[in-house]
């Protein structure tokens, strides 16, 4: 399951995916959670069975299994059997304060936030794996989540594909980058911004479903940068905006239908905020722009922060649109460049293109384990 069943993506995809390309299929039974298993129907490898989460038959898969893979936490009322295997892949490395380490809760749900710490420190007590993508993500998850089994340090399945592409190795077969041109509608001879932004925890039209919170200026980005560019933006898994953005000759919007790790080898710069897509981004060594209108409500009351942010971010880190369009403008500096070279040094180091396959070798192992007994 990725992104609480909302969609097929994530690093959970990447290991699937992988366990299809090593012929798995037929020794595994594989399930996909998903809220709308119809939409992704053409997605799924061969084989691969779609579930629709949190209905009868959920129950009863979800009791059986003898591994669970997820990036995000399944209910806490779901109790797994001790024989089972949890594989928590979790989706980016940490810039914001996460659990335990949270020091006020401004999400929907109506938690306190005692009560939301507890909630979260016993769903990690049934993980077995956790995966990380640098150390520094590993010092910040043992007390975060309180987590005291295995961490896997061999970053994330997600990223094989921008790993391969930078060493040139074979690209993914998924991945074709004239279709999804087609797709999102981007005329030949122009150039990709992607927009992706993280989601904002007081924004949010119920419980479930966050708003889609900026303060760009989509007028004035089209009327400096329309010529030549399309604006991609990229919707958080858990916003579910209901209002169309504005620009629709400049702008295309994003959800969960489209894996992230395509946008970032489709874009040619990327704008974002205090999202950990800059991790991921920052292994193609392409120019990176920091949008960071309410940032000092952000740090200082939303969320906090484990990094200096201003000082680490790999890019110019900018509070209004002009400042924006100005830096874009500009260009990316060879001191920049090299600060970002830097920084994917710093937090990518464990990405080499196969951590999709050592997490699929823990799960045939796991396998050839069951079988024995």
């Amino acid at each position: 399951m990725s992104s609480l069943g909302r969609s097929y993506t994530g690093n959970p995809r990447a290991i699937c995916e992988e366990m299809a390309r090593e012929g798995l299929l037929k020794r595994f039974r594989i399930y996909y959670i998903l809220d709308d298993p119809k939409y992704y129907q053409g997605e799924l490898p061969k084989g691969v069975r779609p579930l629709k989460n949190a209905r009868f038959r959920y129950y009863i898969v979800m009791a059986a299994a003898g591994i669970w893979v997820s990036d995000t936490r399944f209910q806490n009322y779901m109790i797994k059997r001790k024989e089972t295997i949890y594989i928590q892949t979790w989706h980016g490395t940490p810039l914001k304060k996460l659990g335990l380490d949270l020091k006020e809760l401004h999400m929907a749900g109506g938690e306190s936030l005692l009560e939301y710490q507890e909630e979260f420190r016993k769903n990690a007590a049934t993980w077995d794996y956790l995966i990380s993508q640098n150390p520094f993500s590993s010092r910040v998850f043992r007390h975060a989540f309180d987590f005291h089994k295995t961490i896997l340090e061999i970053g994330y399945p997600r990223n094989d594909i921008l790993v391969k592409s930078v060493k040139e190795m074979e690209i993914l077969p998924s991945f074709s980058e004239q279709e999804l041109r087609r797709k999102l509608r981007i005329p030949e001879g122009k150039k990709v911004m992607l927009y992706a932004p993280t989601w904002r925890d007081d924004r949010f039209y119920d419980e479930r479903d966050y708003q889609f919170a900026t303060e760009l200026d989509f007028f004035k980005m089209q009327k400096e940068f329309g010529d030549s560019y399309v604006l991609v933006v990229k919707f958080h898994y858990m916003v579910r905006e209901k209002n169309a953005l504005p620009c629709p000759d400049f702008v295309r919007t994003v959800g969960e239908e489209i894996e992230i790790s395509k946008l970032y080898l489709l874009a040619d710069l990327l704008i974002t905020d205090y999202s950990s897509v800059m991790f991921d981004y920052s292994i193609l060594g392409r120019p990176m722009y920091f949008y960071a209108y309410d940032l000092e409500n952000y740090k200082d009351v939303l969320r906090g922060f484990y990094l200096d942010f201003e000082a680490e971010a790999p890019g110019p880190v900018v509070t209004t649109t002009p400042a924006l369009i100005a830096a874009i403008k500009r260009g990316f500096s060879p001191e920049e460049k090299a600060r970002c070279q830097q920084f994917a040094k710093k937090y990518n180091p464990f990405d080499d293109g196969n951590a999709s396959k050592k997490v699929v070798e823990i799960i045939k192992r796991r396998g050839v384990k069951r079988e024995d007994e």
